[in-house]
């Protein structure tokens, strides 16, 4: 028998392996039901429910080194990819804090099949938060966009057109960027996405976007008065002239119409002389009534840019812009592109319904509203920038808030529905503003002789859309919103489809229209002989306007753009246009005479939204001559005691009539000269053999001539 003291030995040891035998099982348990943390790496896409909407989230977490550590990104604020902070999974329940936001943003969440669901608290408030894990959006777009290409080789045949290129960027990657059809038909080459394309008005938003960042170095208030920048600016209304601001140019509400035949291939003289041209262009609107698009504010915005940088736009855009984003091969004229081994070639549609390449339309005096020429894949850098809130490879190139600011409605533009699910919301800096389908999209298009394009980005998304192509197409947006619909998910329309059908309508209509439809009446005849219209007709903001006799017909010229003319009525002349431009097509002419029967203007509807525009008949240049004038110089005698002296000064000649003012005499296109002082009264020299031997003062009511009695007042 053993004693006390063995028996609590051997008990002790047969507990202990028992002991090792249940730990043993315990272990066999595990192995076969693991009770496991559930994996969170990776994305996640959601929204907390704060009243009134759901606020979009995505988060990212990522174990390194055994650290779970993650980021968040809220497209409505425009926060992309902000640390968290302590990120801590436990079982099934994990917690993330937003560090350095007032309030404490704090997630408590279970996670449970594919989803992570619980309250988030902020500053005592408490809202319940879903999150949902999947690919995140550049693998989403670029599995989206698998296929693409077919539908865009069947577009450029349907609707035809030569080539198209597109790039998509998503979660901050360049996820697609392709070309299709060519960039050059006559060489068959094709189409890439790193074919330069003139990207026209899309041009805007980046002219705006260097304003910005001149605000941010307390260079420029967006709504400080204009003047104080550039004094020189004038309007045709002095009241608007005092309150024009930067932020009225680059939002269409100076109440100034397009007036584009001002610039419109106008290669003369310098973006300040077309300023000085501003203060005669009518004005169809109070400042910030009404939005009206203009290009000519946006080439002053350029300048504003260039004054306050003391360079020039093209500088400032390259310095800004270009080289930060590595846009290396974007220019801003092209002539540029035209020495680039991979441009596209402009081309329209003739009346045949064939591709005829056309010349490059030259825009630079314009620039800052349209001139840049760009290639998808370097624009997709541009649509990153914006995406990202103006950073790039972690420079912050413009302060958030700035370019919240460009992205923001500012202006009402009047637009109707496309159609009930796209909702025009506005315009901003440079950029149309409006809901697509229910997601905010923030896009602009551009259009110039032979290239359209359209620049998309829906922020709230993480997702850039960039198209191009080379000819007069409606294809670019087309594309844009099919490959939108299919990265975001949404049920496809068939834009492309609904666009051949209605081009196809057009062509049917327009083969029934054989004749021309504006009124014209018949049998008439012009008013005077054809030498009597030929001449230079000027406007102090249009500039001037050529007509010639050509052969038994007049034409004309403005800007270096020709066309033919024709009879149509009265003094009534119509624009045929010409082979090489048809810009003026369609364009009518009235010639006015004036008392004396003289051809001394003509008259054109040249801004549909403003007034007809008289252009002056100018009278002949020697006229304005100094040395010419000198043959008019001397003392004239009438027999009834009229003594009238003519000198010339300046330019100009004058006339003196002892014990009246001095009078300036301003020639006429007669060859006569009227009275600046008096306009009623005129002047008209004699000659004889060549030499000057009178003149005739004409007035109502009494004709005075007098003999010209020598060179000065004691002339005999």
């Amino acid at each position: 028998m053993l004693n006390n003291a063995v028996l609590k030995k051997r008990m002790l040891k047969k507990n202990l392996t028992l002991w090792a035998c249940a730990l043993m099982l315990a272990a066999v348990a595990v192995a076969d039901n693991p009770v496991t943390q559930p994996a969170v790496d990776g994305h996640w896409e959601g929204s907390i429910a704060i009243p009134g909407r759901a606020l979009e989230i995505n988060v990212d977490f990522e174990t390194v080194d055994g650290v779970l550590r993650g980021d968040i990104s809220i497209p409505a604020q425009m926060i992309r990819d902000m640390e968290l902070g302590d990120v801590a999974l436990d079982g099934d329940q994990i917690h993330f804090k937003i560090p350095g936001v007032p309030g404490v943003p704090t997630f408590n969440g279970t996670v449970a099949s594919g989803k992570i669901t619980g309250p988030f608290t902020q500053a005592g408030a408490e809202f319940p938060f879903e999150l949902v894990s999947g690919d995140n959006m550049a693998a989403k777009a670029r599995a989206a966009m698998e296929g693409f290409g077919e539908l865009a080789e069947k577009a450029i045949q349907d609707l035809n057109v030569p080539g198209t290129a597109i790039a998509v960027v998503a979660g901050g990657e360049l996820v697609y960027a392709e070309g299709f059809g060519h960039r050059n038909i006559a060489e068959k080459l094709p189409m890439t996405p790193d074919s330069l394309f003139a990207i026209g008005s899309t041009t805007k938003a980046m002219t705006a976007t260097v304003l910005g960042m001149l605000a941010d170095e307390g260079k420029l208030d967006w709504d400080e008065p204009l003047v104080r920048y550039l004094p020189e600016f004038r309007l045709a209304d002095d009241l608007v002239t005092a309150r024009v601001t930067p932020r009225d140019l680059v939002t269409h509400q100076t109440g100034m119409p397009r007036h584009d035949m001002v610039w419109y291939n106008n290669n003369e003289g310098t973006r300040s002389d077309i300023i000085a041209r501003l203060e005669h262009l009518e004005l169809t609107a109070g400042l910030r009534e009404r939005w009206q698009y203009n290009n000519l504010m946006y080439m002053t915005a350029g300048y504003l840019a260039g004054q306050l940088s003391g360079s020039t736009w093209e500088e400032v855009m390259q310095e800004r812009l270009f080289g930060p984003l590595g846009m290396e091969r974007s220019n801003m004229a092209v002539s540029d592109s035209d020495k680039d081994g991979d441009h596209a070639r402009p081309y329209r549609v003739n009346d045949d319904q064939e591709l005829e390449e056309i010349p490059f339309r030259v825009i630079d005096l314009v620039g800052p509203a349209g001139s840049v020429n760009s290639s998808v894949r370097e624009m997709s850098r541009w649509l990153l920038f914006n995406l990202a809130g103006g950073e790039v490879d972690g420079q912050q190139l413009i302060q958030e808030n700035t370019l919240k600011d460009i992205h923001a409605t500012h202006a009402v533009t009047g637009r109707a529905a496309a159609r009930p699910d796209i909702h025009p919301m506005g315009y901003g800096l440079g950029w149309l503003i409006d809901s697509y389908r229910g997601h905010l999209r923030i896009s602009h298009g551009g259009g110039i002789d032979g290239f359209i394009t359209a620049v998309t980005f829906f922020p709230n998304d993480d997702l850039g859309i960039v198209a191009f192509t080379n000819v007069g197409s409606g294809l670019p947006p087309l594309l844009t919103q099919h490959a939108a619909d299919r990265i975001l998910g949404l049920e496809p329309v068939d834009w492309v489809g609904e666009a051949v059908e209605a081009r196809k309508k057009a062509l049917e209509e327009a083969e029934k229209e054989d004749e021309d439809k504006d009124i014209r009446v018949a049998g008439t005849q012009p008013s005077h002989p054809l030498e009597a219209y030929v001449g230079e007709y000027e406007d102090g903001g249009y500039g001037v306007v050529t007509v010639r006799a050509e052969g038994d017909a007049l034409a004309m010229e403005i800007n270096d753009i020709h066309s033919n003319l024709e009879h149509w009525h009265y003094n009534v002349w119509n624009a045929t246009g010409s082979e090489e431009d048809p810009t003026l097509e369609g364009q009518k002419i009235l010639f006015r005479y004036n008392l004396d029967g003289d051809i001394d203007a003509l008259e054109a509807v040249v801004e549909p939204a403003a007034g007809p525009v008289v252009f002056e008949k100018r009278a002949e240049d020697k006229l304005n001559d100094p040395e010419y004038l000198e043959r008019y110089a001397g003392v004239y005698k009438a027999e009834v005691g009229l003594q009238v002296t003519v000198a010339v000064v300046a330019s100009r000649l004058t006339a003196t009539i002892p014990g009246q003012p001095t009078y300036t005499l301003e020639p006429q296109v007669s060859g006569r000269f009227v009275l600046e002082e008096f306009r009623v009264a005129s002047v008209e020299f004699v000659e004889e053999n060549g030499n000057v031997v009178g003149l005739i003062v004409r007035q109502p009511g009494a004709v005075v001539e007098a003999q010209r009695v020598g060179e000065s007042e004691t002339g005999d």
